[in-house]
């Protein structure tokens, strides 16, 4: 299967010619030997501008490359407008599967009594077609009331072309790893891994739905930063593995924004709140959306002084353990007071960096990088080449790439774009330096110890009256265990002295036979 993907990569690649915006003189001899070889493979699409092959070729290579071109899709600051425009039509545009044959597999999900009775004026032209699946628009009768809601319905085989896209990478991922000098470094089968449990799970709507729930429930707390983000709510009880009924919103499209900014949208409100609710999801909840392309982000422009963030498509979320929040943090909030010191600290200490690594010598090269991008607004700001840069202090100090952060240094890619679509003149670090801050204080303060008692506080007051038995037990079997530590060493001081007796014992008798041989000799 592996072969058999990798023979339709390639194939797709030069039927769109792909190969022909490589510059002749960056290819190396033995892939222009290779390319010649496969002369039977030839561009069918000379009449397409080359982004519009590209876009095409990803598109017909399936959903692990369409979501490669929907994040490049936020870089417009790392790609030409034109091909930045034409991989935007990724994020929602993919070209869908026959309505009726959506309709088919929601009522084989659901049963036909369930949809004739609860589902009615069902569109069979979907409201948005994406790489793993599509939404088609319909009204259900819930509670006695009409909703207006969308039903999201996997394509069809999905799981069969994923998988073997995933086997190509990994065998890839072998390759790099083997014979690149950065290869074991960068750990690309760690990646690779991780990737293919991320894109399986999104494959399974329910845990699309139940993450939704979950990350509903967290931004209803009453807090007013919390009204910032909004998530559709979930009919769960209608939904399946491949099918899932949600509320249908009205929102505008975050890459909208000629819209909003006609409509008065206070974009830089709009900015910086998206900023707070992404490190909100990951520092306060440790659970945060982790596909936040223009396809899956809208805004709610109803009041344009106060807009809200919403939010759909769930089915890939990021979770970080308590170290791993706390390291972070601690690095982010060190990199913003630019204190390079503690940076190069906290990754040896880590052991993200060798211990042999010189701190001395790690401070110069992060402040080398990342000075310059301070006290600049996004529009100044080159963050392809400050990559570039952090990628070779990386590569010249032996850091490893940590896969379970992938997924959060691919939302912040997404989180950073979208700053830069509306309102370039954000200042991303004084926007989250204050809420790292009082989190990092939250975490380590005395605050902090007196919340984690009085979190504990049930569990003592449930072991509380345990207490006094629990030291008598103790004391009991404390005193027991001495007494038969005691006998047990008195037992093997009398085998040791019995062992001792039977030495003597023998080399005497051995000097006895010793003596009698040698008398009996003379």
């Amino acid at each position: 299967m592996s072969s058999q993907r990798l023979y339709q990569i390639v194939k797709t690649f030069l039927n769109f010619g792909l190969d022909k915006m490589i510059p002749a003189g960056m290819l190396p001899w033995y892939a222009k030997v290779g390319r010649y070889s496969l002369f039977w493979l030839k561009n069918k699409h000379q009449d397409k501008t080359p982004e519009q092959r590209f876009r095409l070729a990803i598109e017909t290579l399936g959903p692990v490359f369409i979501k490669f071109g929907q994040m490049l899709s936020t870089r417009r600051d790392l790609l030409p407008p034109e091909l930045a425009d034409e991989l935007a039509l990724l994020q929602d545009k993919v070209t869908p599967f026959e309505g009726e044959q959506a309709k088919s597999i929601i009522i084989a999900a659901m049963g036909i009594e369930v949809f004739e009775q609860y589902f009615i004026n069902f569109d069979v032209t979907p409201l948005a077609s994406a790489s793993i699946a599509q939404v088609h628009t319909a009204t259900l009768l819930h509670n006695g009331s009409e909703k207006d809601i969308v039903i999201k319905v996997l394509r069809p085989n999905i799981s069969q072309t994923i998988l073997a896209d995933i086997n190509v990478m990994s065998l890839f991922a072998g390759i790099v790893a083997r014979w690149l000098p950065d290869g074991k470094r960068l750990r690309p089968k760690e990646v690779v891994e991780e990737y293919r449990k991320t894109i399986l799970d999104e494959l399974d709507l329910n845990r699309e739905a139940a993450n939704a729930i979950q990350l509903k429930r967290n931004f209803e707390q009453g807090r007013d930063y919390d009204k910032a983000l909004y998530v559709p709510e979930i009919y769960s009880e209608y939904s399946f593995k491949n099918v899932m009924v949600m509320e249908r919103i009205y929102g505008i499209g975050v890459g909208e924004v000629d819209t909003l900014n006609e409509l008065g949208v206070d974009m830089q409100l709009l900015a910086e709140r998206g900023v707070e609710v992404f490190f909100t999801q990951v520092f306060r909840d440790s659970f945060f959306h982790a596909d936040m392309h223009p396809g899956n982000v809208f805004v709610d422009a109803t009041n344009p002084a106060d807009p809200t963030w919403i939010a759909i498509d769930c089915g890939i979320v990021g979770t970080l353990n308590r170290e791993d929040k706390r390291y972070l943090a601690e690095n982010f909030v060190a990199f913003f007071n630019r204190d390079y010191r503690k940076v190069a600290q906290l990754h040896v200490d880590s052991g993200w960096v060798p211990a042999s690594t010189s701190v001395d010598e790690f401070e110069f090269a992060i402040r080398t990088v990342c000075e310059p991008i301070f006290n600049k607004p996004l529009s100044e700001i080159s963050f392809g080449q400050v990559l570039v840069n952090l990628f070779n202090t990386a590569r010249r100090f032996n850091m490893e790439v940590q896969p379970q952060l992938v997924l959060l240094q691919k939302t912040l890619l997404y989180i950073e774009g979208l700053g830069r679509q509306l309102y370039p003149q954000l200042d991303l670090w004084q926007t989250a330096k204050p809420f790292l801050e009082n989190w990092v204080k939250e975490q380590m303060g005395v605050k902090a110890v007196f919340s984690k008692i009085k979190a504990n506080l049930p569990f003592w007051n449930e072991k509380l009256p345990e207490i006094p038995d629990l030291i008598y037990d103790y004391l009991k079997t404390s005193r027991e265990n001495q007494h038969q530590q005691t006998t047990l060493l008195q037992t093997l001081l009398t085998k040791q002295q019995q062992n001792n007796q039977r030495v003597i014992y023998s080399i005497i008798a051995a000097a006895v036979i010793i003596a009698g041989a040698v008398i009996l000799s003379h």
